[in-house]
């Protein structure tokens, strides 16, 4: 539906309507925040919004958020080299004219946040007209009540805010997701004809993507280099710990999707982190066990290899 250069692609109702709000968005000059689960697409959209504004030719540049605090001091404000003296400009100067993305502004360190919304507020004093958007997969209202995020840097944002609906509550949308990553892959690497198998396309439709987008398409492009003659089935699924979630489940006369206990452990610690923001004490109490249990469970997920696991915090 969408410009397939952003991976915008699907027909879920509430997609689009975050779409269409992110359209009308880029006209102005608002502040913008954009909400959602890890590989939602949220830097996607904040792409989107930039190049569907009249910004469009000037410079985009994203802030890596959850970088130390000097790291992100020196992205957004420039540095010196200690060595030659020779400057470099930061994000918000050198995108004059342009747009800033904020990715997972939560990470921020809290001693720079306050002094970063004094200097957002003060660009036009330095005749700096940059657009900034933010993302972040928190609940900034809590981490604020916690007083682990500024409430004047929220504050900030509250004009415009657009949240993206995981894709597992999308349906259809990751068959739409998954064709268009297999022509994409196509194209980049010179195959002709490469398709996916119905009953492979089904596997993906009904399996849960903990990390969204992103980690479909990460996916598909691997199980894309083994496609036999043209063609991406079930045995293309080989490559991956999504292997044996995709390939054992089943489902039942009432509609439950049947998997291992264990697989099934693991889903629901994760679906538990991810209800409460990663906040391990809310996580333990809503699985009835205790934080320590939930602790030795993610640091045996992490040693698994498990990605959701290894990237929490």
């Amino acid at each position: 539906m969408f410009t397939a250069g952003f991976d915008l692609i699907g027909s879920f109702p509430k997609f689009r309507k975050s779409v269409e709000t992110a359209q009308n968005m880029a006209v102005t000059k608002t502040p913008v925040l954009i909400t959602g689960e890890a590989g939602s697409g949220k830097k996607t959209l904040g792409f989107y919004i930039h190049k569907e504004s009249a910004r469009k030719n000037a410079l985009c540049s994203v802030v890596d958020c959850s970088l130390g605090s000097q790291a992100v001091e020196r992205q957004v404000l420039g540095f010196r080299d200690d060595a030659t003296g020779r400057f470099t400009k930061g994000a918000l100067e050198e995108c004059n004219g342009g747009t800033v993305i904020f990715a997972d502004i939560d990470l921020i360190d809290e001693s720079f946040q306050k002094r970063i919304y004094t200097i957002l507020q003060e660009l036009p004093d330095y005749e700096l007209d940059v657009r900034v958007i933010a993302t972040t997969s928190k609940n900034l209202s809590k981490l604020v009540a916690a007083g682990k995020f500024s409430r004047t840097l929220l504050t900030y944002f509250s004009g415009a805010q657009i949240n993206l609906v995981p894709l597992r509550e999308r349906g259809t949308d990751v068959e739409d997701l998954a064709k268009h990553f297999v022509q994409n892959y196509a194209y980049t690497n010179g195959v002709e004809n490469l398709t996916i198998a119905p009953e492979a396309l089904q596997k993906l439709v009904e399996s849960n993507w903990s990390q969204n987008v992103s980690e479909l398409k990460s996916f598909v492009n691997n199980a894309a280099k083994n496609a036999t003659e043209g063609i991406i089935d079930l045995a293309a699924f080989n490559h991956s710990e999504k292997k044996s979630e995709l390939i054992s489940l089943e489902t039942d006369e009432e509609g439950f999707k049947l998997m291992s206990l264990r697989d099934a452990e693991k889903l629901l610690i994760r679906k538990a982190l991810v209800y409460t923001s990663e906040n391990r004490t809310q996580a333990a109490k809503i699985l009835g066990v205790s934080i320590r249990t939930l602790r030795n469970k993610i640091n045996e997920y992490r040693t698994e290899g498990s990605q959701y696991f290894v990237n929490l915090r």
